[in-house]
């Protein structure tokens, strides 16, 4: 029965067919485990009997004398010795092998530790004191490494007392071969410590790392280049570099990894936004070509997503200043990068207006332009402002302003006024909000067939029909807006700038950025509605009065007042003679150093105001005007005296009867009141512009030849007319031509030749002929050719 039990019978087929699975799966794991286990003890017990046969045959005795200090180098190198020298097993005999395991299963004193007194089996004796047992342990001998004990305070008892101790964890003896090979090797490295580099030596080495880089950032963008849609993949793979954890070159690598992506991404993306794939055009089939063009688009998508989320997450550390522990990038260095970052956002806000993501990058420039390092606040104001002038339709700008109308509303209005600035540079100068203008460009009508068949033969309707689908496909082609879309986008931008400048002027007129209001209005105050004119002149004029505008804040004031009643405003009864005085009044506040870009703006408000409302300006006023003009060219900078006085000539050729200025004799009762603030009752027209004689003797030759001009009467033909140079361009271009900000004369100041002369003049030769004679006759009397005794003088101040 016990050889029937015993003995395994073979499954047959039909059972094997039986059994699940399941159960095969397991019997085999259980087979390995079984199988891994007895591999398991064979290794201990190999490992026991090495033990042993180091201990029993190669083990030296250590003297009683030697110090308990641990000296782990020379113990590895013993042991070394020692393994070399003990037999392995398999050269052993089998006498010999079996004596062996013998000794390792059984304890004897060449295996027990020899720091115990005791023999292996000694019977316990009942009688035998603590303290005694504790003096009979050796304290000098050891032959096994000693534990480490951590003593406590004893314990007495009526036996005695009772030492405590706990042992110190030590690691294992008992470890696998390759631990221990583990630990060797780590005892090496400390052993021998990595040589420091000098200074030198470590900028070398840095130079060669940055070197390797550039030449690999390098290879990756040109195989990029040169075929996009197959290489698409290796975008991710320098896009991986913006990680780089080499602490030497780390800010360098990131940065040049910047700039290569950015330029990448606008050379290679199309110019037409990518948008995602319906689940039906997903399903369907499609060919090769058009299969690794979606590829394309949608790596080249995700990238440059991930692009901008680095530059922003970039940007973000920068303004929290917070270290990351896994990062190698120091604070310093975080600016650094965030210029980089933000520069590059601006190249893609002006470069790729038209693909994906483009709201989100506005989105990241708007608060930048309000940024307290102004070097990062100018980058973003100069790339919004080329934004706005390159933008035709109109589609980049809306998006842009309705962000800076909100980011300015949410700040309570104190932002910087370079902020508003920006909608100067706005495209939207000559359009007209009038519903006459989507008349202009109507789009072309196609004849129907039933147009074709009245009027047309068989032959015509094929060549019509031909020359019609031709024209479809060019349209196409161009891919030209239509005028009302453009106008749309334009009237609601307008409205959006319009919006924030009157919620300024309601609620901060006392902000910073009343300037910005102002000149924003003078620029655009043509395309304001008729409906807002009267409440906008009122406030213009309550600003004005009130004393707390600058010089040129009240110019911008004046010049949008202008500006609206030049346009629409013609429709409306107003006089506004209050500007006319406010401008008289403050002419002469001017400044005539350096900063003289008033003068611009005054130009511009006298052209507004006296050439172009010709018909509402009375002859009083403009004589006011031309001889307050005259008396201000006097103490201002060349180019703004040519400016001025090219304005006169304008105004003199406007109102002819002010030629009258040119006479010395009075016009009618009264004398002329320089200092009255007001040009109709200052009695102008008795006066003269005496200050064109003091002109004609100016440094420079444009003002002499201006002030000659004006004296003879501003005439356009003859000797005293003007070259076509000068006469056909505007005041405000030449004030611009003649511009000093270079610090320079314009044109250059002729280099006066000294002519060195022979003979050099003597004294006489300066004087008149009756008196030198005269000279000469006194200077020959005086002359004594007798000695002189002073000797004789001194003798008689003696006595």
């Amino acid at each position: 029965m016990k050889a029937r039990r015993n003995k395994k019978q073979i499954p047959s087929f039909r059972k094997l067919l039986k059994t699940s699975k399941v159960k095969l799966e397991n019997k085999l794991k259980n087979k390995q485990f079984k199988q891994q286990s007895t591999l398991k003890k064979y290794r201990k017990e190999q490992r026991k009997l090495r033990q042993a046969v180091k201990d029993a045959v190669s083990k030296k005795p250590i003297p009683l004398e030697d110090p308990k200090e641990k000296r782990p180098g020379k113990r590895i190198e013993r042991e070394e010795e020692e393994e070399e020298e003990a037999l392995p097993l398999d050269m052993m005999d089998e006498d010999d092998l079996q004596l062996m395991r013998e000794l390792g299963q059984r304890a004897s004193f060449l295996t027990r530790d020899l720091s115990s007194s005791e023999p292996v089996h000694a019977k316990k004796r009942k009688h035998e004191r603590v303290i005694d047992k504790y003096e009979k342990i050796p304290r000098t001998l050891q032959t096994a490494p000693e534990k480490e004990l951590i003593h406590l305070l004893p314990i007495k008892d009526k036996s005695g007392i009772i030492p405590q101790t706990r042992e110190k964890p030590v690691i294992d003896n008992n470890q696998d071969e390759e631990d221990q090979e583990e630990v060797e090797l780590e005892e090496e490295i400390v052993e021998d410590p990595i040589r420091e580099l000098t200074l030198e030596e470590h900028l070398i080495e840095r130079r060669k790392k940055l070197q390797e880089k550039k030449m690999h950032i390098a290879t990756l963008a040109s195989a990029i280049l040169s075929d996009p849609e197959t290489n698409i993949k290796k975008l991710k793979e320098l896009r991986s570099m913006l990680m780089e954890q080499d602490p030497d070159v780390a800010v360098t690598v990131r940065k040049l990894v910047i700039v290569s992506l950015m330029e990448l991404f606008k050379d290679i993306t199309p110019s037409y936004k990518i948008r995602p794939l319906t689940e039906a055009e997903k399903s369907t089939k499609i060919r090769k070509e058009t299969q690794k063009l979606r590829e394309f688009e949608e790596g080249l998508v995700s990238q440059y997503k991930f692009y901008l989320e680095n530059l922003e997450q970039m940007v973000k550390d920068w303004k929290q200043r917070k270290l990351k522990k896994s990062n190698v990038v120091s604070l310093k260095a975080y600016k650094g990068l965030a210029e980089v970052a933000v520069k590059s956002l601006c190249e893609l806000l002006v470069s790729l207006p038209h693909f994906n993501f483009h709201n989100n990058i506005i989105v990241l420039i708007v608060p930048l332009m309000n940024d307290v390092s102004k070097s990062i606040s100018e980058m973003c104001c100069e790339a919004v402002k080329k934004l706005f002038k390159q933008d035709k339709l109109g589609q980049a700008s809306l998006g842009v302003i309705k962000v800076i109308s909100g980011f300015v509303k949410g700040r309570n209005y104190e932002v910087r006024p370079e902020m508003l600035k920006t909608f100067l540079c706005l495209r939207i100068k000559e359009l007209e909000v009038k519903k006459d203008t989507e008349d202009i460009n109507k789009p072309k009508k196609f004849m129907t067939f039933k147009e074709k068949r009245k009027t047309l033969s068989r032959m015509q309707r094929k060549w019509k029909k031909a020359e019609e689908k031709l024209e479809r496909e060019l349209l196409e082609a161009e891919a030209s807006e239509s005028t009302e879309r453009k106008l749309k986008l334009h009237t609601e931008t307008l409205n959006i700038v319009f919006v924030t400048y009157f919620r300024i002027l309601k609620k901060a007129q006392k902000s910073p950025l009343l300037p910005a209001v102002l000149e924003g209005l003078a620029k655009f105050a043509h395309l304001i509605n008729v409906e807002f004119f009267d409440d906008l002149l009122v406030v213009l004029h309550t600003l004005i009065e009130s004393g707390d505008l600058s010089y040129r804040e009240s110019l911008h004031c004046v010049q949008t007042a202008f500006h609206i009643l030049s346009g629409q405003g013609d429709v409306l009864n107003i006089d506004p003679m209050k500007f006319y005085t406010h401008l008289y009044k403050t002419l002469f506040k001017l400044h005539a150093g350096a900063t003289n870009e008033d003068v611009e703006i005054v130009l511009q408000c006298l052209d507004v105001m006296l050439t172009k409302r010709r018909k509402q300006v009375s002859q009083q006023r403009a004589l006011a005007f031309i001889k307050r003009l005259c008396t201000l060219a006097l103490h201002v900078l060349p180019n703004s005296s040519i400016g001025i006085l090219a304005t006169n000539r304008i105004l003199m050729h406007t109102f002819p009867k002010t030629d009258l200025l040119l006479d010395n004799e009075s016009q009618g009762s009264g004398v002329f009141l320089p200092e009255l603030d007001e040009p109709e009752y200052c009695h102008a027209q008795n006066t003269a512009l005496w200050e064109l004689h003091a002109l004609q003797r100016h440094y420079h030759p444009i003002v002499r030849r201006f002030a000659a001009h004006l004296m003879a009467g501003a005439p356009s033909e003859g000797s005293a007319a003007l070259k076509p140079e000068l006469s056909r361009r505007s005041a405000a271009e030449l004030f611009e031509t003649y511009s000093m900000a270079a610090m320079t004369f314009n044109p250059p100041v002729e280099s006066s030749s000294s002519k060195r002369k022979n003979e050099v003049l003597q004294g006489d030769s300066f004087l008149n002929e009756d008196l030198n004679q005269l000279i000469k006759r006194h200077c020959s009397e005086a002359a004594t050719h007798l000695p002189l005794d002073f000797t004789r003088y001194l003798k008689t101040s003696l006595q």
